[in-house]
């Protein structure tokens, strides 16, 4: 079994590019295609934050956009994390959607993903389903998911 090994974990540096694909590696084109993809979906990533309850930079890839009336507004659909050689994207979906889930347009392995996630929170209401992405075949997944959280809930 490969050790995972999270970066991004210290609070005093701030991630850059390219500190991203130093600890991505071979990944690294995957990640930048993964960003510039996210745009034909109009999901944008937050700015990287240090989040001390994880000791880690994470991000989040969000949807805005303005209501009729002017308001802005976010909708977060995913967060982002560097580990060596892959990064990883994390979906959270009430466990009353999964069938809903399993029925998008993903891979047989996406489909494993969503089947063998385990319910997590208080009441075991969520569904967290965890892409970690080396291979740019991965990131159709991550977008069908993306777009469904997007436009359904």
């Amino acid at each position: 079994m490969i050790e995972e090994k999270k970066l991004l974990t210290d609070a005093d540096i701030v991630p850059t590019d390219e500190i991203i694909a130093e600890g991505l590696g071979k990944a690294s084109d995957s990640y930048t295609k993964f960003v510039k993809g996210l745009k034909d979906y109009d999901i944008s990533l937050m700015e990287w934050r240090y989040y001390n309850d994880g000791k880690a930079w994470l991000s989040k890839g969000e949807y805005k956009w303005t209501t009729a009336r002017g308001a802005n507004k976010v909708k977060p659909l995913f967060w982002l994390s560097i580990w060596e050689g892959f990064f990883r994207v994390a979906f959270f979906f009430s466990t009353e959607i999964k069938e809903e889930l399993l029925a998008l347009p993903i891979s047989k392995k996406g489909k494993e993903i969503v089947t063998e996630a385990k319910p997590m929170g208080k009441t075991g209401s969520y569904l967290p389903v965890v892409f970690d992405v080396s291979e740019e075949k991965q990131l159709n997944d991550i977008y069908q998911l993306a777009k469904f959280r997007k436009e359904k809930i």
